[in-house]
């Protein structure tokens, strides 16, 4: 009886998956979809990057969308939160959304760590995702739009900006910078000329009467 319950144990090990840190692999796969887009990344790649089989990936994570939307919710968790964060420091607005296109100039070129563009700017404007893969990128979008917002609008209440600015087209502007920075920097912009880009940028900031 023993023997058997030996056999049993031994064929349970060998057949069970082989267990794996769940964030470590999420990284992983955040930055295979990063890389090629959603449709482009097959099961194969997913698996070979985060180094696991198929049978765990799906116990894991549920499906190659499940996966998907959970790697795009992390990357604004961590490389977005990096960069989106910047908006509630700095002396002044300008200088917090200055300091946000700067720290996208650095980050948005690829390097050994990571590809290049955003993942949130960039993810599902050109294919045909299935389920809510489209309204999780176009909601992230959104709320980086709405911090721009609430910056500026507290901007012109501490008489920061003048009252004339029209704070949607303002921050829809720096919004667009940002995302263009994205396009250029996978397109292999280098940071010197996104920085560039920047410079131009923030010469559109609206001078204060009281300042000119």
């Amino acid at each position: 009886m023993s023997i058997t319950t030996e056999k049993e144990i031994a064929m349970s090990v060998i057949g069970r998956p082989r267990e794996f840190d769940r964030t470590e692999a999420l990284e992983l796969a955040m930055h295979a979809f990063w890389r090629k887009g959603y449709l482009a990344t097959s099961l194969s790649d997913l698996c070979e990057a985060m180094g696991i089989r198929s049978p765990s990936l799906y116990a894991a994570f549920g499906s190659k969308e499940a996966l998907y939307l959970e790697a795009v919710e992390h990357y604004a968790r961590t490389v977005g939160t990096a960069i989106w964060d910047r908006l509630s420091c700095g002396p002044s607005a300008r200088a917090a959304v200055e300091d946000v296109l700067r720290a996208a100039v650095r980050s948005l070129p690829a390097s050994a760590k990571a590809p290049a563009g955003c993942m949130v700017a960039l993810g599902a404007l050109s294919e045909e995702c299935p389920g809510d893969i489209g309204a999780t990128f176009k909601r992230i979008r959104l709320d980086c739009l709405e911090r721009l917002r609430a910056r500026l609008r507290t901007a012109v209440s501490v008489g920061e900006l003048p009252e004339t600015v029209h704070v949607e087209s303002l921050s829809r502007f720096y919004l667009g910078v940002y995302a263009a920075l994205a396009v250029q920097a996978r397109d292999g912009a280098t940071k010197a000329e996104l920085k560039g880009v920047v410079d131009v940028a923030m010469r559109a900031w609206p001078i204060h009467p009281s300042s000119g």
